[in-house]
């Protein structure tokens, strides 16, 4: 396997390999492009406890001041934001873990959906249909599509605007390149 480029994507390894047509190679043992898509991921564990417990600390140290001065109905509050930080800390460090496989072989485009619960899903398309379609301007809404045949999937909507740019000429170059390539026989 030939490595045509790796680049990094938010915080996240994007590798771009491409096989060399040998005699002893097949069709399907050739892969064009092979990009895994992760978010970013969330400060480490130890990093996220360290926080939470200065804001927990804080309001402590908020909250008995005020428990002296007779605002003991403040303090409950006071506990929910620290229970509601650790939440969404909890829900963004889960969100993490899903990611995106694009493997584009000869005879395949393949798109792996890996959510961060639930059962992973796969898309097939034949690459010489495939068109990639991202929506001007790029925007954090915006979206990166590959259309073939009346089905579409969206891939990369984690990515910022510039990375989602930059995967989609990755994807245009090496779906270009595909199409140009013989099947090896």
């Amino acid at each position: 396997m030939k490595l045509v480029s790796s680049f990094n994507l938010s915080g996240e390894l994007v590798t771009i390999a491409a096989c060399a047509h040998s005699g002893s190679m097949t069709a399907t043992d050739t892969v064009v492009l092979d990009a895994t898509l992760r978010p970013n991921p969330p400060l480490s564990p130890s990093v996220l406890k360290l926080i939470i417990a200065l804001v927990a600390f804080v309001n402590v140290a908020f909250g008995l001041t005020l428990v002296l001065n007779g605002a003991w109905p403040v303090m409950p509050f006071l506990g929910a934001d620290v229970a509601l930080l650790a939440w969404a800390f909890r829900a963004s460090t889960i969100a993490a873990r899903r990611h995106e496989r694009i493997t584009l072989r000869p005879e395949s485009l393949t798109v792996e959906h890996h959510p961060a619960r639930g059962a992973p899903s796969r898309i097939e398309f034949n690459p010489y249909w495939v068109r990639v379609h991202l929506e001007e301007p790029e925007e954090h809404w915006s979206r990166l599509t590959l259309r073939s045949h009346g089905h579409a999937v969206q891939v990369g909507s984690f990515l910022a605007p510039q990375d989602r740019l930059s995967l989609a000429e990755a994807l245009k170059a090496a779906l270009r390149r595909n199409r140009e390539t013989p099947l090896p026989s």
